[in-house]
């Protein structure tokens, strides 16, 4: 082979190379680089050939000439060689981006240093990923989180509290709530904190099925039971043996299951549907309904034996609008987590929407927040959610059932402004200025009360004075 072609051969080698390829002479002279190196940075080799190698800001590079010696400009030099170096380089237009560099210093034949040889690999992918992953655990880790449920006040860290207590227990537990609080949740962080939690985490929505497909999905059953039974089917209590099982919407069983689920309470073992032989089982039972089970008892609808049997350890969560404290922390997680979900460049709400949602009374509880936040992903093309990207509900319905306190009927329109200013500073001063809690006790939203305080000239500091 001719010295042409082992050159021809070599720049093939370097122009076909995925990585960024950059050679400097000793004073860090820029001398050659390969196609890779001007797809990386935006700069053609008619940019760089010529221009000192600090053109491209490498944050690790700091310039200086160790000693002001001519062949020790920067770290490459001093050391011999560079491995697995993370810095960060600035392209053409100014933009950032992660590289992983390589480099070595080229001696002559005598050994004498003529320059150095670096290449470089672009981070920005695995950059963007290790991001994720960071921002997943930090939602993961939510200081304002027990086991993936979100809540400050005083309510929900009570509720926490009992959670760590009743998982260490086998005792049914049944977990009341209006629909959207999160009953499941709760129900899957007993699972997950207790001694059960390596074993299965069956979950029933006893709502969803009709009396005899309930019963077959709850205790199994035999082929030939019933037409279409052409197999053994196991239930879902045996396969839930070891762990625990959820039945949400427990109130809807009718009568029929209720005597058999009575009986597995009791006696610890199932009849597969169209067999009389008994399966033992070890399940925990985990029940939620959003129904007074306790009225039911009364009015003959739910068996009082049951009741008290899955009714062991009782744990109520409130709706949302009685524990409004829980509204902004969940706001922010719900908005991270959707933002992740979907890679769209929103970084939060305005002050008008976020005052809005936290002075909505909230119907569907925790479940309407998330609808909401994701209602408005959908409309917000990007950066900051606007009152306009909401829902329009939430501007028909007044705030939460007001907070009773001394003086006129909260939420009763005043005709006489004087009084209607005594009402605002009154209830400023019974929640130390703070405006959330006094928009609530005089039963309006908080842009409302804004509006008033602006309207009558009342300015909120530590101390609120008439």
């Amino acid at each position: 082979m001719t010295d042409a072609d082992q050159a021809q051969y070599w720049k093939t080698i370097v122009e076909t190379m995925a990585d960024g390829l950059m050679i400097v002479d000793r004073t860090g002279m820029i001398v050659s680089i390969n196609h890779a190196m001007e797809k990386l940075t935006g700069y053609s080799a008619q940019d760089l050939v010529g221009r000192n190698c600090r053109i491209l800001k490498c944050d690790t590079c700091k310039g200086e000439r160790a000693g002001g010696g001519k062949d020790a400009h920067c770290a490459l030099f001093r050391e011999g060689r560079i491995r697995r170096s993370r810095c960060v380089m600035r392209k053409k237009d100014g933009t950032p981006i992660n590289v992983l560099k390589n480099a070595s210093v080229l001696r002559s034949s005598d050994g004498e240093v003529t320059g150095g040889v670096e290449t470089l690999s672009d981070l920005s992918e695995t950059v963007a990923n290790e991001n994720e992953i960071s921002s997943l655990r930090q939602e993961l880790n939510n200081r304002d989180s027990f086991h993936g449920i979100i809540g400050v006040s005083n309510p929900m860290q009570q509720i926490f509290g009992l959670i760590s207590s009743v998982a260490r227990s086998d005792a049914p537990v049944i977990v009341y709530g209006e629909s959207g609080v999160g009953k499941e949740l709760v129900a899957q962080a007993i699972h997950n904190s207790g001694a059960r939690k390596d074993g299965p985490f069956i979950k029933v929505n006893c709502a969803a099925l009709n009396e005899s497909l309930l019963e077959s999905e709850l205790f199994g059953h035999v082929k030939g039971a019933f037409t279409g039974a052409d197999r053994n089917r196991v239930g879902r209590f045996e396969a839930a043996s070891g762990g625990n099982i959820f039945l949400d919407e427990i109130g809807e069983i009718p009568p029929s299951i209720q005597v058999k689920l009575l009986r597995v309470l009791q006696e610890k073992e199932i009849e597969r549907v169209g067999c009389n032989k008994t399966v033992p089982i070890d399940v925990r039972i985990i029940s939620a309904t959003n129904k007074d089970l306790k009225t039911m008892t009364e009015s003959g609808q739910f068996r009082e034996d049951l009741y008290y049997r899955i009714g062991v350890i009782p744990i109520h969560i409130p709706p949302l609008r009685k524990r409004r404290e829980d509204i902004p922390p969940l706001i922010n997680a719900f908005v991270n987590h959707v933002a992740l979900k979907t890679g769209k460049p929103i970084s939060g709400l305005s002050n008008e929407a976020f005052e809005r949602l936290e002075s909505y009374h909230w119907p569907g509880n925790v479940r309407e927040l998330i609808n909401v936040i994701e209602y408005a992903f959908v409309l917000c093309p990007g950066g900051v959610i606007g009152a306009e990207h909401l829902p329009r509900t939430l501007f028909e319905h007044e705030s939460s059932a007001p907070v009773q306190f001394a003086g006129p009927a909260p939420g009763r329109q005043d005709n006489d402004p004087e009084t209607e200013k005594k009402r605002i500073v009154d209830a400023l001063n019974r929640s130390d200025g703070n405006k959330s809690q006094a928009a609530r006790m005089l039963g309006i939203s908080r842009v409302s009360l804004y509006k008033k305080l602006k309207k009558y000239d009342v300015r909120v500091d530590k101390q609120v004075a008439g």
